[in-house]
């Protein structure tokens, strides 16, 4: 192709970029719950002497209090010494508390504040994200400015978005007392979430927008909010579909966290880019996950760039490119180039933009169902589009999507792990002794390997990639009913009929024929013998009045 060839394409994309950019100004977000923090000013200078001395330039609506960590108190701004106790820190812009010594000792102390200064060198608050509110920095003039002009503009009412939504209906954090999914927990660089017995609790003044909690959600029960993935991808097919329609060639999308400045990302930036990357500004990398970028590939993107410029805490990159390695393995398995999806530096799209994936008919799917539902939209158009017809891939340890297997040597069809499934994946047999799965419906959380008490059965991550072998209900394990000796109705299996009768064999109220025998019938008639059975009735009445 001539140099003038290339040109022309050139001056055509970057026009038809500036049409998308257009257009994807012109959509609407819709807006979420706010959150409101009230501060007072009260702060917390924490620190040795040089707290002392830099107290008193926090002045104006900001009312300093010095911590005291070491070094000789001197006259000046309110002060509380530590004196060897230890410090905790909890809380938020306008409501921190720190708590000096232990609790029930006569030395304890509560100090409550509405931000904080640490001075300490090492930060008292390990998290990668601070909460709003609390500053840290070194004595050095440059940082100090830096402080006092950041902890000056956080004395009254701010406002921000609530950023996450949550469905405990589907959370696969616990079941019947047994955890298994913590894998939002672990990701948080805000330590915004903590277990709360059967499901979590998010802190939605300690959250940040983060997002990574949403990405590595197995099932959708933590969804991003502002904007929701609707709005997210609503905004990649407008940005693709405009591009196309006015004759762009060969799109790139880039995804830039707006924590680097979305005017910058849209103005000197963009201009560095090559003509055919479309930039798109999100609150984080990690809040879009594989159902974002799968359907950027499935609405006409040639390749998808998560573009990294160093701000992201390390638990977040972590997590980050854990998912970019289960999206890889799809693509393969798909038989589509595995870097169509990447973590990359800015220098990657500025000079070089090169597409990964084949010319496609691009989807025209509204991500209007949940995270999973348009995940699998994406794959199967996808899929039905790829010229390499692989019904499935097997995926890393850690994938939200795969095959549940049952020991039939073991399984005595307790349904222990139907109960449990919060995904829904396993289904009992209703009245036939049976246990059905359906893949599509599986998180791999691992609670049913961890619920069920003969260890009978596990999980296996991978993907189905033929939609009606993944959403069809299918039997995983049955017996041959076992019936009441009374009536004859089915009621249970042999193998939990002969369970039960192992285990309570040696049970002191069991060991006559008749009680054995109950065992073999079903509720209804275990009842009606035990009130017939003179000896089962004295049991019980002398048991009670024990």
């Amino acid at each position: 192709m001539s140099e003038s060839e290339l040109n022309t394409i050139s001056m055509q994309n970057l026009r038809a970029r500036e049409a998308a950019q257009i257009a994807l100004e012109k959509l609407k977000v819709q807006p979420t719950s706010l959150l409101e923090y009230r501060s007072a000013g009260r702060v917390a200078v924490i620190g040795g002497e040089q707290a002392i001395e830099l107290a008193p330039r926090l002045s104006g609506e900001l009312h300093p209090q010095v911590i005291l960590t070491g070094g000789m108190e001197e006259p000046g701004a309110p002060l509380v010494s530590v004196g060897g106790r230890s410090i905790a820190i909890e809380g938020y812009l306008g409501n921190f508390t720190i708590h000096l010594g232990e609790a029930g000792k006569p030395n304890r102390e509560i100090v409550e504040v509405d931000l904080i200064w640490d001075l300490s060198g090492e930060p008292l608050l390990e998290m990668p994200m601070k909460p709003p509110g609390y500053v840290c920095s070194d004595d050095s003039e440059e940082n100090v400015q830096v402080a006092v002009e950041t902890l000056s503009n956080l004395a009254g009412t701010f406002q921000k978005p609530k950023y996450f939504n949550y469905d405990a209906s589907i959370c696969a954090h616990a079941r019947s007392g047994i955890t298994a999914c913590t894998r939002c927990i672990d990701a948080c660089p805000a330590e915004a979430i903590s277990s709360l017995e059967e499901m979590i609790e998010v802190d939605p003044y300690l959250c940040q927008g983060g997002g990574v909690c949403t990405a590595v959600c197995p099932g959708g029960a933590l969804t991003y909010a502002y904007p929701s993935m609707q709005d997210t991808l609503d905004q990649v097919r407008t940005l693709l579909q405009v591009y196309r329609e006015s004759c762009g060639d060969h799109p790139v999308l880039a995804f830039f966290a707006e924590n680097n400045q979305q005017h910058e990302v849209q103005g000197e930036i963009t201009q560095q880019l090559a003509d055919n990357v479309l930039p798109m500004v999100v609150e984080e990398l990690a809040s879009t996950g594989l159902e974002v970028w799968f359907s950027a590939l499935a609405y006409g993107a040639g390749r998808v760039v998560l573009v990294d410029r160093g701000s992201m805490a390390e638990r977040v990159r972590t997590a980050l490119q854990q998912q970019i390695v289960i999206a890889q393995e799809i693509l393969q398995g798909m038989g589509y180039p595995a870097n169509a999806i990447q973590l990359q530096p800015l220098s990657s799209v500025e000079q070089q933009a090169e597409v990964s994936m084949p010319v496609i008919e691009a989807a025209t799917f509204s991500a209007a169902g949940g995270k999973r539902q348009t995940f699998f939209m994406a794959i199967d158009h996808l899929y039905a589009q790829s010229q390499y017809k692989k019904p499935m891939v097997n995926l890393a340890a850690g994938a939200p999507f795969g095959a549940a297997t049952v020991d039939a040597e073991r399984c005595t069809l307790c349904l222990s792990c139907v109960s449990a499934c919060p995904g829904k994946a396993l289904q009992s047999g209703h009245d036939a002794p049976q246990i059905h799965f359906i893949e599509s419906n599986c998180l791999q959380c691992g609670i049913c390997t961890r619920t069920c008490p003969e260890d009978a059965i596990w999980i296996s991550p991978r993907l189905l990639f033929e939609r009606e072998a993944r959403s069809t209900a299918r039997l995983l394990y049955e017996e041959e009913p076992f019936c009441c000796v009374a009536c004859g109705k089915p009621f249970a299996s042999r193998s939990m009929i002969e369970n039960m009768q192992k285990k309570l064999g040696q049970h002191p109220m069991f060991q006559s024929q008749r009680a054995r025998d109950r065992l073999l019938m079903c509720e209804e008639c275990r009842v009606v013998d035990v009130v017939q059975d003179d000896d089962a009735m004295g049991a019980d009445m002398g048991s009670r009045q024990h």
